[in-house]
């Protein structure tokens, strides 16, 4: 007998995949709305319009999946979490970068979502999302050309003859460092480079109009990490008098005005976090050099500490919503 996607219940994986995606949207609509009341270049207002109208589609996908399912729809953030009324914040530079780094990172969380799931409808969903997404950032990635303000990765030296690595000290240099870095190694240092710094833009932003102190203090914390990793990741660039990415400190302004609640600024600088444990992670399994791999990994440790007081300052305020959780068998036997 055929089965209707209605008639098979959805996996672990997608249900929590559909959730998360649920908070990320709403989230993401409540900013791009903001940005669109303070902006002049009309590339960019069409750019940020369009990627409004893909968070508003997912958001309106998932809440009928979970009706119709008869799952609890997360409370997620509302024109409540969201003051259009209030000074820019950034400046429309800011905002092409902003959906540059977030459109690469719906590709990397998309392609790895759809290798699990498996019911049609949430397949077909999720196959959209990463179409959109191309677009998207193939959109901004075009603008960024247009006017002067990609961030090109550097360029190295073509390799002229074939060459094969002759000495174990290639990769296990041990205390030293091997002069040369691999194209890989050149990428993922100047992408971490790259998100840090959007990263302290986005702490020093949230940090000037927070209204709790302790919020206030977490992400000034949070800067400080992204600062201190933007240098000893730049210095190994530096060593090959390769380009560095420059700050985004700039392109915030001086106001003070919240637009955004603590709430959302708390899960959006959580997010940022999940993927730089991320970005951390693939930098490790491609590095070849160990003193790379003993920084990256360290890195981690900060990030996932940071993390974790992050979580218990959300939980504090009640901020933090339960995700899905499998049945506590054991305590189901007690009643």
């Amino acid at each position: 007998m055929d089965k209707t996607p209605e008639t098979i219940k959805l996996t672990a994986s997608e249900l929590s995949y559909l959730w998360t995606s649920y908070l990320a949207d709403s989230m993401s609509v409540c900013i791009l709305k903001f940005f669109l009341v303070h902006i002049d270049d009309n590339e960019i207002k069409a750019l940020i319009t369009y990627a409004l109208e893909l968070s508003q589609k997912h958001v309106e996908f998932i809440r009928e999946t979970f009706i119709k399912e008869q799952i609890q729809i997360p409370q997620g953030f509302t024109e409540q979490d969201v003051n259009l009324f209030t000074k820019r914040l950034f400046s429309d530079v800011f905002y092409l970068r902003y959906i540059r780094n977030m459109s690469k990172g719906g590709l990397v969380t998309y392609g790895r979502v759809l290798q699990n799931i498996y019911r049609m409808d949430i397949r077909s969903f999720y196959s959209e999302c990463l179409t959109d997404t191309l677009e998207l950032d193939t959109k901004a990635t075009s603008i960024l050309l247009e006017k002067g303000l990609a961030m090109r990765p550097p360029v190295i030296p073509y390799p002229q003859k074939l060459e094969f690595v002759h000495k174990q000290s290639f990769i296990l240099e041990g205390l030293g460092r091997r002069e040369a870095l691999t194209g890989t190694e050149v990428t993922n240092l100047y992408t971490n480079v790259l998100t840090n710094h959007l990263g302290a833009a986005i702490t020093t932003a949230f940090s000037q109009v927070a209204k709790s102190k302790k919020v206030r203090k977490y992400l000034l914390r949070g800067k400080d990490v992204s600062l201190k990793h933007i240098k000893v990741l730049s210095s190994y660039l530096e060593m090959n008098s390769l380009s560095i990415p420059s700050s985004f400190e700039q392109e915030v302004t001086d106001s003070i005005e919240s637009p955004f609640s603590d709430k959302l600024m708390m899960f959006h600088f959580s997010l940022m976090i999940y993927a730089g444990v991320g970005n951390y992670g693939i930098a490790i399994s491609e590095s070849q050099r160990t003193d790379l791999v003993v920084d990256y990994s360290r890195f981690n440790m900060e990030v996932l500490k940071l993390s974790e007081d992050g979580a218990n300052l959300m939980i504090e305020n009640q901020w933090l919503e339960q995700p899905p959780l499998s049945a506590n068998r054991r305590d189901l036997a007690k009643s």
